[in-house]
């Protein structure tokens, strides 16, 4: 049986399987597609800006 790497998306918190990683952070595949087509009036849209800004402060820490 193959063993499938799970990493955990941070955005969702949730373990995906497939996704891209930035910098060091997971996105996974359907967060990515979600952020990519939110309009900035979005009500969401500071939710994906503040999840992202996670990665550039782990990123200078």
């Amino acid at each position: 049986m193959e063993d499938i790497e799970r990493k955990t998306c941070i955005v969702c918190g949730e373990p995906k399987e497939e996704g891209i990683t930035v910098v060091t952070e997971f996105i996974c595949t359907s967060c990515e597609s979600e952020m990519v087509h939110t309009n900035v009036e979005d009500e969401r849209y500071p939710f994906f800006v503040r999840q992202l800004k996670q990665l550039w402060v782990r990123f200078h820490a």
